[in-house]
């Protein structure tokens, strides 16, 4: 056969079975990823009408990052035009000429301050307030956040479907392991609180640490947590804790309907008695049903105000409270520093008073706090130490 007659055989191929087609290859290229990517964007927008936005969830979180990727590149914004059913990229490119530009453009958070503000002078001596000098750990990733996740995920659900409800942040009694905060939109877990103590302020601080929904953790001071909820923070309510989701939203309000049952009072022994005197941090912790003022005022003629003048320190309107639970939290806080004193009256008939006790005031003062609104049965008081610890 000749060339003539191959020619003419490939000439007459109706059929193309002379064709030769390329073998389709099963690897995904980069740019079908990227449209597979763009189009999980798409669907999420069509679920749930509105854009991917960080800080809410891993997969969103996900997708916000791709998106804001994909903006930021022209000819990924160009290449997936076609496929832009929500008009997501028509402004993709953005004309950054100065500094607001770069703020206004940080979509991801990354320039917001966290744990710590860029603002705020920190570690310097003399600093006027508490907070400015405290150390605070920087968010880091959770290596172990997979025992977490599906915790994260059962409270969202909860939180969509009304058994948890977001709660108005309004004491540091409400931080406790294993509760769920919202802070600047992210959802954290407390998983552990470490040691705490009660500081030169008489607050209560330490270390816990805190799981971020967006898979981050922080070993963050109690102190700047409470911080940072107050500023822009929500408590989150327990599924089965009516009772506590009421305490919460009704804390520290008194309406009509209340009754006052008395007060909580502080008391410092103006006794000139030497074993008296001597004695350090001396307090006596009562409960009055009738002005303290003039509850005292036979002070020298009575052996529970040890046979002397009292000074008030401080007292605190109680409503709706028991005083025998009062006097029974009293006793088992502070029954390690409570003073033996034998006080004789004017019979000499000898008597032992049991609501005197060394302790700083600091530390006495917060004690009443955390009676006032409950969070004391967490807590005792460690004499050695003079301060406040977790149980």
């Amino acid at each position: 056969m000749n060339k003539e007659d191959l020619l003419k055989i490939i000439e007459e191929d109706d059929l193309n079975l002379l064709s030769v087609k390329s073998k389709a290859s099963s690897v995904i290229t980069a740019d079908e990823r990227l449209v597979s990517s763009f189009q999980e964007i798409n669907n999420f927008i069509k679920e749930n009408n509105r854009e991917p936005e960080p800080g809410k969830g891993i997969k969103e979180h996900q997708l916000a990052t791709r998106l804001k990727s994909i903006r930021e590149d022209k000819k990924k914004s160009e290449g997936l035009s076609t496929l832009d059913e929500h008009s997501l990229l028509d402004n993709a490119q953005k004309e950054i000429s100065s500094i607001d530009d770069i703020l206004k453009d940080d979509d991801l958070g990354i320039l917001n301050a966290t744990e710590d503000d860029i603002f705020e002078i920190k570690n310097v001596p003399n600093i006027k307030t508490r907070e400015d000098a405290d150390f605070v750990a920087r968010r880091k990733a959770c290596r172990d956040f997979e025992k977490y996740e599906k915790l994260f995920k059962e409270c969202q659900a909860d939180l969509a479907s009304g058994k948890r409800k977001l709660l108005k942040f309004t004491s540091d009694q409400q931080i406790k392991e294993n509760s769920f905060f919202v802070l600047s939109g992210i959802l954290l877990f407390i998983e552990k609180i470490g040691e705490t103590h009660v500081d030169k302020y008489g607050k209560i601080d330490g270390r816990q640490r805190c799981i971020f929904e967006n898979g981050t953790e922080s070993e963050m001071l109690f102190r700047s947590l409470v911080k940072r909820l107050y500023e822009n923070g929500h408590a989150v309510s327990e599924t089965s804790g009516d009772a506590k989701l009421k305490f919460f939203e009704n804390f520290n309000l008194i309406n009509k309907e209340d009754k006052q049952t008395g007060f909580i009072y502080i008391l410092k022994s103006l006794s000139e008695e030497p074993k008296i005197k001597s004695i350090d941090n001396l307090y006596k912790i009562g409960f009055s049903n009738i002005p303290v003022e003039e509850r005292i005022k036979n002070s020298s003629d009575e052996p529970t105000y040890l046979m002397a003048p009292v000074s008030i320190v401080s007292t605190f309107e109680c409503y709706n409270f028991n005083p025998q639970k009062l006097e029974q939290l009293l006793h088992n806080f502070f029954g390690s520093a409570c003073v033996n004193i034998d006080i004789f009256d004017k019979n000499n008939q000898r008597h032992m008073p049991r609501e005197w006790f060394t302790a700083p005031l600091s530390v006495i003062e917060k004690s009443i706090e955390m009676i006032i609104n409950g969070g004391i049965v967490n807590y005792k008081y460690d004499t050695d130490k003079k301060m406040i610890v977790l149980r």
